[in-house]
């Protein structure tokens, strides 16, 4: 029982049906991190479920969770002994930081090589595939952005980040339609090498977050995207070897359009979110 002034904490447990990924994942933290209630977050991506260490009752934090549209049910509450947990909570988060920096520059850097490359090869694949880079790019500087931020400006730059991936998702299917009407003439061995390159990059990211695992799930989200990003990136090399083999553009189209519509459809998902 708390002695003193001390208040009673209590550890209350949602599940987040449409927490697929890191962009979900730090828009309920940066939502939540704005109460004064709130002391320590933790996330289990692998269940969709978020347990929040939390003083007084749960009401204004089941207001912000159903605030954000993300499918969000309480499953559990009850009291504990916060101190511990609390502290456990915030140790490595530091250490967590600095892989979050790392993954930032590595996705910028990706970002330009891909869309240079992408304009110079005419391939949408590759010019998608940077897009997907940012996006990336975006949710790690947000995450570094939003630490001691207010709520409202978290999810103002949450929204920019969001709308800044729309109007370049808008930009890039509307160029990979340009070619499928146009023609287009794209680059297969120079497609396949800077695939291959992004394919390290993120590998490289995935070995990077490997060393966060055994601390338990906090991470799990960015290895989740970035073994999409994987994916993604050998979906490239894959269409650069069928242009090359069949000497048509659109195995190069259509691994552009779907990497766009990806893109597109997580910065609806930012943007449907509510304070």
């Amino acid at each position: 029982m708390p002695e003193g002034n001390e208040k009673p904490l209590y550890r209350t447990t949602y599940v987040v049906r449409k927490m697929d990924c890191v962009a979900e994942q730090q828009l309920v933290k940066s939502a939540l991190e704005g109460s004064a209630q709130v002391l320590s977050l933790s996330f289990d991506m692998r269940r969709r479920q978020v347990a929040i260490i939390h003083s007084q009752t749960s009401l204004e934090i089941d207001s912000t969770m159903s605030g954000l549209r993300l499918g969000a049910e309480q499953i559990d509450s009850e009291p504990c002994e916060g101190a511990e947990l609390v502290q456990k909570q915030s140790a490595g988060d530091e250490e967590e930081a600095r892989t979050l920096r790392w993954l930032l520059v590595i996705n910028l850097v990706m970002f330009v090589v891909e869309i240079v490359a992408g304009i110079w090869a005419q391939s949408a694949g590759l010019i998608a595939d940077s897009l997907d880079m940012l996006a990336d790019a975006s949710v790690y500087a947000l995450a570094l952005f939003a630490v001691g931020r207010a709520a409202s400006l978290k999810l103002t730059a949450a929204r920019t980040m969001g709308w800044l991936q729309l109007l370049l998702g808008v930009g890039v299917l509307v160029e990979v339609l340009r070619r499928f009407v146009y023609g287009s003439e794209p680059e297969s061995l120079f497609m396949m090498g800077v695939g291959a390159l992004a394919l390290m990059a993120n590998i490289t990211c995935l070995v990077l977050l490997a060393k966060k695992k055994d601390r338990g799930v906090h991470m799990t989200a960015t290895w989740i995207c970035s073994s999409n990003d994987v994916i993604a990136n050998a979906g490239v090399i894959v269409a650069g070897f069928l242009v090359m083999l069949t000497q048509s553009p659109y195995p190069d189209l259509v691994i552009g359009l779907l990497i766009t519509g990806v893109v597109l459809n997580g910065s609806r998902r930012i943007l449907a979110l509510k304070a």
